[in-house]
């Protein structure tokens, strides 16, 4: 503790921010790789209309303890470089601002990489398949057909407007999906 009694005023606070906050950085590593990751303060109760995710988000909990952690780190490596107080404080803010900037953008284009699995209908239309179990003609009985939708191969509920029935084995095309998620094929000639 001599060293820190002989310290000035401003190396004691640089080392205070940095001390508590490398200590909470710590913790929400240790956090993050054991599961219980919290990364945001409080909750959000919003409807999202369209699949973006959240967006970029600068100021998260994570964020602002990186921030604080090199803010702390690039100061005290300045200040031992013999640099002024004002030179110090720029040069902290400066990377730490950056960190949260990199630690933002990161988060962001991870969470574009992530995908909800959930099948749109919509996606399977003008998609060449194969019937599986016969469609009857002019819609009067609903057949199974096998197409490939958001790179998974479905099979798929399919009713027709042709007027002989499609067997298993015919090549056909989805031209529409109904309300309901039931394909309308035609016959691939």
């Amino acid at each position: 503790m001599e060293w820190f009694q002989e310290l000035s005023s401003f190396q004691k606070t640089y080392w205070i921010i940095t001390g508590i906050s490398t200590f909470i950085f710590i913790i929400v590593l240790i956090s993050t790789f054991i599961g219980a990751d919290a990364d945001d303060i409080g909750d959000v109760d919003a409807e999202i209309e369209a699949d973006t995710g959240a967006g970029f988000q600068f100021f998260t909990l994570k964020n602002l303890v990186a921030f604080f952690t090199i803010f702390g780190w690039s100061g005290i490596s300045s200040i031992d470089a013999g640099n002024s107080k004002t030179t110090t404080i720029i040069i902290s803010l400066l990377c730490g601002l950056a960190m949260m900037f990199v630690m933002a953008a990161m988060f962001y284009y991870i969470s574009k990489l992530t995908s909800s699995g959930t099948l749109k209908m919509k996606n399977a239309l003008n998609t060449i398949g194969e019937v599986y179990l016969t469609v009857g003609a002019k819609r009067s009985s609903i057949g199974k057909v096998q197409v490939k939708v958001q790179g998974a191969l479905r099979e798929l509920d399919a009713l027709t407007d042709y007027d002989e029935d499609l067997t298993q084995g015919n090549v056909i095309k989805v031209i529409e999906v109904t309300n309901n998620g039931i394909l309308i094929i035609e016959p691939q000639k």
